[in-house]
């Protein structure tokens, strides 16, 4: 499957948060965003609130210059950490007295989150999602429809 090379470069960051497990929702560096910036935690400056779609006066500006972040524009970074938290089960914008889970960093929540995320990432790039796995399990004549690559 052909895909962008934001598109692999966030979903390389994003699989080894999981697997090397540096991927948590409350901490601006380790969340979907902190991750695909390298750990960085300046895009929280974006918005005045984790987990707001509304940006800021800076975000405003970053925005209408036209400036990209390892190939996201503050919007779609906004859009991103926006997705991850509401599919890893917080009420957004994320608030001490809001709803959370209990445990955010359970490895079942992050794929919930990582799952949304990447749908929409693909969506973004107009790949097809590689997330889904349907197409495995089609058949034609009593045979699978689509052959594993070697490297499955």
């Amino acid at each position: 499957m052909k895909t962008t090379a934001r598109l692999e470069s966030a979903l390389k960051k994003l699989y080894n948060a999981f697997h090397n497990n540096t991927l948590n929702p409350e901490c601006c560096r380790q969340c979907a965003v902190g991750n695909i910036l390298n750990n960085m935690d300046f895009w929280k400056h974006l918005s005045d609130s984790h987990g707001d779609l509304k940006l800021n006066y800076v975000g405003q500006i970053h925005e209408t210059l036209g400036r990209k972040f390892n190939g996201y524009s503050p919007s779609e970074l906004l859009k991103i950490e926006h997705i991850f938290l509401d599919a890893c089960g917080y009420k957004l914008p994320l608030h001490y007295k809001n709803e959370k889970p209990v445990n955010p960093t359970d490895k079942d929540i992050l794929f919930n989150g990582l799952t949304a995320v990447i749908t929409y990432l693909c969506e973004l790039d107009k790949v097809d999602n590689v997330m889904d796995y349907t197409k495995l399990f089609e058949i034609k004549d009593d045979n699978p429809k689509y052959a594993l690559s070697k490297g499955l």
